[in-house]
């Protein structure tokens, strides 16, 4: 079926309310006002403030994005201004659009039985140094980050430019083995990485550190030696897909996967070329290239000026 056209709004109007973050809705002179989440967190308040405007500037209806963000539909373009107006009242963003930093998304690994790590404290801290503190900063392309609590990737992490997930290190001590006939870690590993052969258990190659092992040998050959976070680079999914390659290091300090993400933001806005996302960056510069930037501290000592690049 095709859609009746009765817009008349010029291709100006369209693309100037687009960077306020409004996307036009196909055929009509209508928006849909996309609000911004923290991580798809709102209180009471908020959610009533966006359900009112819903009601008075839009259709009353309210749909939900991929990135944990609402868009409240077919709101008039005569309305934009009033409804963005009345969500600054709120303390609410309209926006979430451009080549920038895009908003962050994050799984319930903070309530999870799985999560290793606090996503929505490590998340909203993203949201508000690099979707907030970059919302100015003109990227060569959109730029999505994503932060998953383990390896079950709900949210994806590997199909963002950066993605964070949450990892549990284990250690083995074969030495308290039993040598039992059905070895408990080796049967309960999720992706069948474990194997105990003659009293000798090996997580192996394939252990992706989701810590299900931890704990779990009566006799304590596995315990836990520290947690943290591992960094994937230049993921992203559209009419071309790629899946992140991993940093080598796994990250126990919050401050370091920080540091690395702005340092990722920098080499993009300084290296990238315009209208190549973030795979495309690495692809052309080398995966060992930009890890080696992003493990160094360059591009941060360059902040400043990288920033005010034209």
């Amino acid at each position: 079926m095709t859609i009746e056209n009765t817009c008349t709004l010029s291709p100006e109007d369209i693309r100037r309310v687009k960077g306020m973050g409004f996307l036009h809705a196909r055929g009509t002179n209508c928006f849909n006002a996309r609000i911004i989440t923290r991580n798809g967190y709102l209180n009471n308040k908020e959610m009533q403030a966006v359900t009112d405007a819903a009601r008075r500037y839009g259709n009353g209806e309210i749909a939900m994005t991929t990135r944990l963000t609402l868009e409240i539909q077919g709101v008039p373009y005569e309305n934009v201004e009033a409804l963005q107006q009345d969500m600054a009242k709120e303390g609410l963003i309209v926006g979430g659009t451009g080549n920038k930093v895009r908003p962050v998304v994050c799984c319930k690994g903070s309530t999870c039985q799985y999560g290793l790590i606090n996503t929505r404290e490590l998340a909203l801290k993203i949201h508000d140094l690099f979707f907030l503190g970059y919302n100015t900063v003109a990227l060569p392309h959109k730029f999505k980050i994503a932060v998953g609590g383990c390896p079950n990737n709900c949210v994806k992490p590997e199909l963002n430019d950066v993605g964070i997930v949450g990892q549990r290190l284990a250690k083995v001590d074969n030495t308290l083995c039993r040598g039992c006939k059905v070895c408990v870690v080796e049967k309960n590993c999720p992706i069948h990485s474990a194997t105990c052969v003659q009293s000798t258990l090996s997580l192996g190659e394939e252990c992706n550190h989701c810590g299900r092992c931890i704990g779990r040998c009566p006799f304590g050959v596995v315990t836990e030696v520290s947690s943290g976070c591992r960094v994937y680079l230049g993921g992203r999914w559209g009419k071309k897909t790629a899946v992140g390659k991993p940093m080598d290091k796994i990250f126990t300090q919050e401050e370091e996967v920080l540091q690395v993400v702005e340092k990722a933001i920098l080499l993009f806005r300084e290296q990238g070329i315009k209208g190549e996302r973030f795979a495309d960056t690495i692809a052309r510069l080398g995966f060992s290239q930009v890890q080696s930037q992003l493990m160094a501290d360059d591009l941060l000592e360059r902040k400043e000026a990288i920033l005010k690049e034209a």
